[in-house]
């Protein structure tokens, strides 16, 4: 498995398959912002929509095939040169329970280190398998958010805030 960061050039022709990525975790009943029903194609125009230049995108691949992709984004506020946030932490359904996504965090944590980065954080629904996931790898839960959003079937889910300092 590689993990790499995607320069502009590879995130632009990896739309396709992030987009896959992304349906895939939606149709899962993943909390990552979209609802039923999803499809690629919905998935690639959203990820059309971000920047690399303002956030840097983390994909794992293994035989050439993107199996996961992360984001990191710095926080814009002036006041806040030293915090990241991570989002679209995905693995297709087909490449979990391999340790991909604990490689990508490293390897956001790694960067967010190198560009002198103390603090990372994020959301995640809350008591689902991801929260106990985050948990593992050294992340704390600051609290929950009661009825923050709706799952992809449209129930409505708690939110738990996490974050990390490096």
């Amino acid at each position: 498995m590689r993990v790499a960061l995607l320069s502009p050039a590879e995130f632009r022709a990896a739309m396709p398959r992030l987009g896959e990525i992304l349906a895939d975790a939606v149709v899962g009943g993943a909390g990552v912002s979209f609802m039923l029903p999803f499809s690629a194609a919905e998935g690639a125009a959203w990820w059309a929509g971000v920047d690399p230049a303002k956030k840097q995108v983390f994909a794992a691949s293994q035989d050439g095939q993107i199996a996961g992709v992360v984001i990191l984004e710095r926080a814009w506020q002036p006041n806040q040169p030293h915090r990241g946030e991570i989002s679209k932490l995905l693995v297709h359904r087909s490449f979990r329970r391999k340790g991909i996504g604990k490689l990508l965090l490293q390897a956001v944590e790694r960067e967010a280190r190198a560009q002198g980065l103390t603090l990372l954080n994020f959301d995640t629904v809350a008591g689902s398998p991801a929260e106990a996931f985050y948990r593992s790898l050294g992340f704390t839960c600051a609290g929950t958010i009661p009825g923050y959003a709706y799952s992809p079937d449209g129930r409505l889910d708690d939110t738990a805030i996490f974050y990390k300092q490096l």
